[in-house]
């Protein structure tokens, strides 16, 4: 990390806090310190269940090519692909996508031990148009560091500088021209009031473009806390996580630096000429549509199968928690089409699942 005592933009100082030599995500282990759908989940199978249902339908959209791709991109410690090789390998008549998978894992930190054989580790994501299949990006987009604009005493937009030592800030340069003031002006436009405070989302477009860009055809996911033009934050999302409680944003390279994500602007940015509307939907409608319910078992199962209603209730508890509007179901899903239409894709079939 640079020196603490050093004024940084927050994209800068977040970067070296998160990502440097001795930073957060190389040294701590995501789940101890914040619950994703993943974490929630992981012992039921249920969200990555649904990834594997999901994977299912764009390979048939895709007419089941030769080799079906399944990138992972903010893998954190694999957890999510273990699971859905794992739902794979358990379900009735999934040989045909198990036997042309290729699960791989693109993170900063080095591969766990441990790891199933199976998934390819990258530190970058793959060349421009090499894979064919399904990107899935889960809390990925909100660890991308951003910079923070506040609006001075005359309303105009500063960029804000922060001390890593102590997180203490004071406003920078004006931001009235160039890329950085363009976006703000298309998607989070501040107005003159002063106090206002915004993240500038740019360098998650052009990550999330980048993803995109992996495709030669398939599908690419997005899923994080998020907002829309229409009703952006005044005074920004920035915030801390650390040991499972959420903390003062303090870039000392001790706890998670996080920001929601403005994922229409990624959508406008990710979406190649000619291809259809993104899909943007909250997490409770996708999971929904892809099999995952909150509902109750019926209580006759409790007499005529007493453990399998235990079980049922402890999935239908994990899939409350994934669907609850006012937790993990709040979370967006921006959903992005390469050669073929994402919002086909998320029509239910069938029955909900209820358990793992």
């Amino acid at each position: 990390m640079s020196d603490t005592g050093e004024w940084l933009g927050w994209r800068d100082a977040t970067e070296a806090a998160l990502y440097g030599p001795d930073g957060f995500f190389l040294r701590e282990r995501p789940a101890g310190h914040f619950r994703t759908s993943v974490h929630a989940a992981e012992g039921s199978g249920l969200f990555a269940g649904a990834v594997a249902e999901l994977l299912r339908r764009v390979d048939e959209a895709l007419g089941r090519p030769a080799e079906l791709a399944l990138v992972d991109v903010g893998a954190g410690r694999g957890e999510l692909l273990t699971g859905v090789v794992r739902a794979l390998d358990a379900a009735e008549g999934a040989d045909g996508v198990r036997d042309r998978l290729r699960p791989y894992a693109v993170e900063r930190a080095d591969r766990p031990a441990g790891l199933d054989e199976r998934i390819t580790w990258l530190g970058d994501l793959a060349a421009p148009g090499s894979l064919t299949g399904l990107v899935f990006a889960n809390e990925w987009l909100d660890n991308v560091p951003a910079d923070v604009v506040a609006t001075d005493d005359e309303g105009v937009p500063r960029r804000v500088l922060v001390r890593a030592a102590d997180g203490e800030e004071r406003l920078g340069d004006a931001v009235t021209g160039g890329p950085d003031a363009e976006w703000l002006e298309r998607w989070w436009p501040l107005g003159d009031e002063p106090g206002l405070r915004a993240e500038i989302g740019l360098p998650r477009d052009r990550a999330w473009a980048r993803a995109v860009r992996a495709l030669d055809r398939g599908l690419a996911v997005a899923v994080d806390y998020a907002h829309e033009r229409a009703a952006r934050p005044p005074f920004g999302t920035l915030t801390g996580f650390r040991g499972g409680r959420e903390v003062r944003p303090v870039p000392d390279g001790s706890r998670d630096i996080t920001a929601h994500v403005a994922l229409d602007a990624c959508g406008a940015a990710g979406r190649p000429p000619g291809a259809p509307e993104p899909v943007l939907l909250p997490q409770r409608e996708a999971l929904r549509a892809l099999g995952v319910s909150g509902r109750r078992p019926p209580l006759s199962l409790a007499s005529s199968d007493p453990a399998g209603y235990v079980r049922a209730l402890s999935g239908a508890g994990v899939a409350a928690e994934l669907v609850d509007p006012a937790g993990l179901g709040a979370f967006g899903w921006l959903c992005q089409g390469v050669g073929l239409r994402p919002d086909a894709l998320f029509r239910a079939q069938g029955p909900a699942h209820e358990q793992s």
